[in-house]
């Protein structure tokens, strides 16, 4: 199984209840940031920079847990910043699972051996860690000598003590695809479960535009990722897949994975912030959503990240025939 039979099984009937209610807009993973503050200072990252007046600030954890509750999805990504420099990491992780969510906690994974001990291995916890490809490409990016080696060595205690650890990887214009696959056989042999690759958003705060791609970068980069998915267990999606090799097009749908921070929830999406809202029914109500996308904000004109089209692929919107069943196949395998 691609994923958690339980949680296939709860974001399909999530979906089902969604529509049957007519609920319009249906959020599938809450993007959670308590906190802004890094231990790293990674090339391709806009985000500490574009927040680098409330590094210092950070969300409680009663308003972590509520704007769980309020947002309903039921999956939540609770990155940042580093979750694992948040105080109360586990118990925010312990409140998110008794709630019956579904947590990715992101990390760069400098202190994942350090903070083990804070968490507690469940069906429900993955402990989602960036790698940006081989030692030394990894460590220029994250502008940190030995930071490869270090997370590495956090993935496999991870693994050893039982988490589900999967890797999330940054694709960049300079990224070698044959030498990240050898990497993926590398961190599956320690333990990783499962891989999600993601081509780089050009973050207006980000000074060197040398590492982000346009779409056509984009497709001449994912030509030939078959060959990788049919050796290593991604997590993206044969839609999103498709949509990345140039061979369909998908709209964007930035509510599916809503961001709320210590702002408040950020809209229209994870990578624009054109406002801050004080609650998730704010975001949905007054976001002009028909003003974003391909073609309407030039923004949006080279963006194919994962979490602005991914939830269009779960969601099925600009379904085409055998999507569903191409779909169960991935999920099975």
């Amino acid at each position: 199984m691609r994923f958690p039979i339980g949680m296939s099984a709860s974001l399909t009937s999530y979906i089902i209840r969604s529509r049957l209610e007519g609920r319009k807009h249906i959020p599938l993973v809450l993007m959670l940031e308590p906190l802004f503050a890094c231990n790293l200072s990674c090339s391709t990252c806009g985000r500490i920079r574009e927040y680098r007046d409330h590094v210092s600030k950070m969300m409680s954890l009663e308003e972590c847990l509520l704007s769980s509750v309020e947002c309903g999805a039921p999956i939540v990504s609770v990155c940042g910043g580093e979750p694992l420099l948040y105080p109360k990491i586990g118990e925010l992780v312990d409140g998110l699972i008794a709630q019956g969510r579904y947590v990715y906690l992101c990390t760069n994974g400098m202190l994942l051996a350090e903070k083990l001990a804070l968490l507690r291995p469940s069906s429900r916890l993955f402990l989602n860690v960036h790698i940006d490809g081989p030692p030394h490409v990894h460590d220029a990016v994250v502008e940190r000598k030995g930071a490869y080696e270090t997370a590495v060595k956090g993935i496999a205690l991870a693994a050893r003590k039982g988490f589900h650890v999967t890797v999330n990887t940054t694709v960049c214009k300079q990224t070698d695809m044959q030498q990240l696959d050898a990497v993926m056989d590398e961190l599956s042999r320690i333990g990783v479960r499962s891989f999600m690759l993601s081509p780089a958003y050009s973050y207006d705060s980000v000074p060197d535009k040398n590492h982000f791609m346009s779409r056509r970068d984009v497709h001449e980069k994912f030509e030939y990722i078959d060959a990788i998915a049919r050796r290593h267990r991604l997590s993206d999606t044969p839609i999103y897949l498709e949509f990345l090799k140039g061979q369909r097009e998908l709209q964007c749908t930035a509510w599916g994975n809503p961001t709320r921070n210590v702002v408040g929830w950020r809209s229209p999406c994870y990578l624009i912030a054109d406002n801050h809202y004080s609650s998730y029914l704010e975001l949905i109500e007054r976001t002009d959503w028909s003003r974003y996308g391909v073609g309407r904000d030039p923004r949006c004109a080279n963006c194919m990240v994962h979490c602005g089209f991914e939830p269009t692929a779960a969601l099925m919107i600009n379904r085409r025939k055998g999507d569903i069943w191409k779909m169960i196949r991935w999920q099975l395998t």
